[in-house]
């Protein structure tokens, strides 16, 4: 019995941890897209997603799409990064140390180690993967953050 419970619990945390079909973010705070102009050519996209490697490809996808559907044949990533919703030293092992003393004149210490094990590929929940474009028509300047957003598409179409 308790291992169809185990094996239950594996089975929903899997299934909590699954990625949704390529697409835009349905409300605040779900997986998907969400794309923010800045300006009539600058736009920031955000891609959430339990996966960063999945969050970064859609999110370029995006950019290609968002560059085509303008008119225009190219984009430059002017600033990017993730975020996966963990603070600094997020994981791994702890130790702390406490003390007090009573009003017996008795003193005591207290030491605790403790493991964090992540589950699910190391983040606690959805990264999200947010970059800000440019884009323009005609030939992609020799600039290795411009990108051509038919050959994105052609290449990451699938994901």
């Amino acid at each position: 019995m308790t291992k169809w419970i185990a094996i239950a619990a594996l089975a929903l945390v899997g299934a909590c941890a699954s990625s949704v079909p390529y697409g835009p973010a349905t409300s605040d705070g779900a997986k998907g897209y969400t794309v923010l102009p800045i300006e009539n050519n600058r736009f920031r996209i955000t891609y959430k997603d339990n996966s960063e490697e999945l969050a970064r490809t859609r999110a370029l996808r995006r950019a290609a799409e968002v560059t085509l559907e303008r008119g225009d044949d190219w984009f430059q990533i002017v600033t990017a990064y993730t975020d996966t919703g963990e603070l600094a030293g997020g994981g791994g092992s702890s130790v702390s140390i406490g003390g007090s003393s009573g009003s017996s004149g008795r003193s005591s210490v207290g030491v605790g180690v403790g493991i964090a094990l992540p589950l699910g590929g190391g983040s606690s929940g959805p990264v999200e993967h947010v970059i800000e474009i440019v884009t323009a028509p005609g030939a992609k300047p020799d600039n290795p953050d411009a990108y051509a957003a038919e050959d994105v598409l052609m290449n990451l179409g699938g994901f």
